[in-house]
Formats: C-alpha cells, structure tokens, sequence
C-alpha cells in the first residue's frame, strides 16, 4: 500500500499536467484562429537572401469545422485554382477541369508556403503535445535577424518587442496524430504569461529540420492575434517567405463548397 500511494500520486502529476499542455496549445491556437469557421484573406510573399521582396500571391481561406478547408487562389497567374482540404485528404482544382488532381499537404504554393501551411491551422487538433519545460523565448539575436528588412513596421516591431517580452516560454513537442498534417513533429515555444505561439521547429516525415517559423503579433496586450508567419528555409537556401494574414472573419460556407 505504502508503494501505491506514490504511484498514484505520480499519474494524478501526470494526468494533470498532460490537461495542462492541452490548455496551453489551444490557447496558443486562439491566436491563429479564433473560430471553428473562419474566412481569411492571405498574402504570401518571398524574399531573396539580401531581403528585397521577390514574388507574392494572394488566397481567399475558408476554414471550417472538422478539419475542412478551401483555398482559393486570388493572383492574375494563379486566378481559378482551388485547393480543398477534406480531413487527411489535399486536393487541386484547376479551372475547366473536372477532374480533381490529390497533392500533398507540402506542395508547395509559393517559396516555403505549402497548402498545409495555409490550409491547416490548429495544432490541438491535429498533434499530441508534451512539456518539455520553460526556457527563453528567443535565442539571443534571433528575432532581429528573422525579420525581412522591409517587413518591419513600427506597429509591428513594438507589438513584436512587447510578446518577446514575456522572456519565458513553455517548450512543448508536438507529434502528430493523423498523417495529412504538413509536419510529423513540431518543436513550439509559447509565451509563459500570455501562452501566444512564439516561434516553432518544423520537421518533415524524415525528421529533417525543414523550416523555423516566427509569428508575428499585431498588437501587444489582450485581443491580440497572429498577425503573421515568418517561414525561414532551413533544407538549402535559408530565404524567408512571410504569410500574412490580412483578415480574419467568422464564416460558415455551404455544404456543396467542400
């Protein structure tokens, strides 16, 4: 009996803390959607090695309930094109075509944008997450140097400065669940005090390190939101490409849309 009780104190721990990290990732969630149904206006844009803007395009996002979701393509050379995401399943829409072509969650849209990055936006959902326990947000230097010369309005910046500022992040390892997610693994910082996504590892089914990704706040203080993704390659050319988030608003399509 005297063994059983420290057993059973150790899974209550344990139990706790695993409905504890769940609270954390939907919390960091919230700051990236908001709502089960949602419209999101995208910009992606490139940028060379040097920071000068390179290519962008534009996408019209409805994400839905029950892993649900349809892209439309918005620029001149891309006008027609849909990508529909229905559970683990990705599929190409081109105009007058009828017949749908099946991609992968990491073919790519622009740069290091893929479908699954623009398609898929909860991580509660979607991956099962541990505590690995709290250290700095950012390496020393590391938020300067992530950020595009021309993409760092004052607003932003100060918005940016006052998140950072939470100095202690949790460190959770995100697995994923189901296999139509764009990554296998995720290592993911949150602030401690305001459990906002801070910046992320992103590994490909072969473990590869394939991309470090920051998320940028609009605004500091409550009824913040991610504002924006900084996508840095890390598999050859170390170029950025930034997912900007326009607009956000709830929105339930019709069914014959999915």
């Amino acid at each position: 009996m005297k063994h059983a009780i420290p057993l059973f104190l150790a899974a209550v721990a344990s139990l706790a803390q695993a409905q504890d990290v769940g609270t954390i990732l939907k919390a960091a969630d919230s700051y990236r959607m908001g709502s089960d149904h949602l419209q999101v206006d995208t910009l992606v844009e490139t940028f060379r090695a040097d920071g000068t803007p390179d290519k962008e395009r534009r996408y019209t996002v409805f994400a839905q309930a029950g892993r649900q979701s349809l892209v439309l393509m918005q620029s001149p050379a891309e006008k027609g094109q849909k990508v529909l995401m229905l559970g683990d399943d990705f599929w190409l829409l081109m105009p007058n075509s009828q017949r749908p072509l099946r991609i992968t969650p990491m073919q790519k849209l622009l740069g290091d944008a893929s479908t699954g990055d623009i398609a898929t936006m909860s991580w509660s959902g979607d991956y099962t997450a541990t505590l690995n326990g709290e250290e700095a947000c950012q390496p020393a230097g590391a938020a300067d140097a992530a950020t595009p010369p021309d993409a760092g309005k004052t607003q932003e910046k100060k918005a940016n400065a006052a998140f950072s500022a939470s100095k202690v992040c949790y460190q959770l390892s995100l697995q994923a669940s189901r296999k139509g997610v764009p990554y296998q693994r995720i290592e993911l910082w949150v602030g401690k005090q305001r459990r906002e996504p801070v910046r992320a590892n992103l590994y490909v089914q072969s473990d590869k390190l394939a991309k470090q990704a920051r998320f940028v706040m609009d605004k500091p203080g409550a009824g913040a939101t991610v504002s924006a993704m900084v996508l840095t390659d890390q598999l050859s050319n170390q170029k950025q490409t930034r997912v900007t988030y326009l607009s956000r608003k709830e929105r339930t399509v019709p069914a014959e849309w999915l």
